[in-house]
């Protein structure tokens, strides 16, 4: 793994990685060189075939406070192509972030506003914090969630996008729970413990059968009925079904024991 100045990628024994945003002196802000770290992090996750999912996480109080306010003073000053080369740096770490084969889980706590709420977005899963704060603070400062804004509207709907996006007003993890931005709402005194559950549930899951079904829903997509997508979908399970782990699964299944995949007691017990 890479070092970095803006995040620590950590891998865990067993079998995932925790990518965390560290600049906590800046709440998380991000700037260019946090962006260009983010990408090649994410190349790396990419890369590695032993990981079975990663946790998008935050050092410190706060997920992140969207932009750091002298990347933005600079970027004020640049003219329009250096202005749509930064665009386009954000464009490719929320388009990464959301096409990762494995599956993602952002952790939110304090503050995720502007682009973290892009972040959060481009996760399959967010949990949170009930006294976490989110905003989609861009209009406040002249600007528009302009990159972020299809992983926004995927993740709580056009109606509720409009809401936030043109009044830029904050919201709690209930009310992020109630939009489907958060899968989960917990008392922050519980969040760590919850991370933990949910750690043990992946665990549980068949790491090929989790990058398969990323692949059937990015195809699925809303579902829109057709014949090229019922055939997909066909190939899809009998792809599977034949596949090392299914059956593998399948056997343990019939045989009434855990899969070859699933942690065995002692690795449970040392975390």
């Amino acid at each position: 793994m890479s070092d970095f100045n803006t995040l620590e990628l950590l891998t865990d024994p067993r079998g995932f990685a925790t990518l965390w945003l560290s600049r906590e002196q800046k709440n998380n802000a991000f700037n260019a060189e946090m962006i260009r770290e983010l990408i090649i992090a994410l190349d790396q996750v990419q890369a590695d075939p032993s990981l079975r999912f990663l946790l998008l996480r935050g050092r410190g109080k706060h997920f992140s406070a969207g932009a750091d306010l002298a990347w933005m003073q600079q970027s004020a000053e640049l003219d329009y192509a250096t202005n749509l080369d930064d665009a386009r740096e954000l464009a490719e770490l929320m388009y990464n972030l959301a096409k990762l084969k494995i599956p993602t889980l952002a952790v939110v706590q304090g503050a995720a506003f502007g682009g973290a709420l892009g972040l959060i977005s481009c996760c399959d899963m967010a949990i949170g914090a009930d006294d976490a704060q989110f905003c989609l603070s861009e209009v406040r400062i002249g600007l528009a969630p302009a990159v972020i804004s299809p992983f926004v509207v995927q993740a709580i709907g056009e109606r509720a996008a409009r809401r936030y996006a043109l009044t830029a007003e904050r919201f709690a993890g209930q009310r992020a729970w109630d939009i489907g931005l958060l899968a989960e709402s917990y008392p922050a005194a519980e969040l760590e413990v919850q991370v933990e559950q949910w750690i043990a549930n992946l665990l549980l899951n068949s790491p090929q059968a989790m990058r398969a079904s990323k692949d059937l829903l990015r195809e699925v997509g809303n579902g829109e009925l057709t014949p090229a997508l019922r055939r997909y979908c066909e190939n899809a399970i009998a792809r599977i079904r034949v596949s090392a782990e299914g059956q593998e699964g399948l056997r343990a299944f019939l045989q009434k024991r855990p899969p070859s995949w699933q942690p065995t007691r002692n690795t449970q017990e040392s975390h």
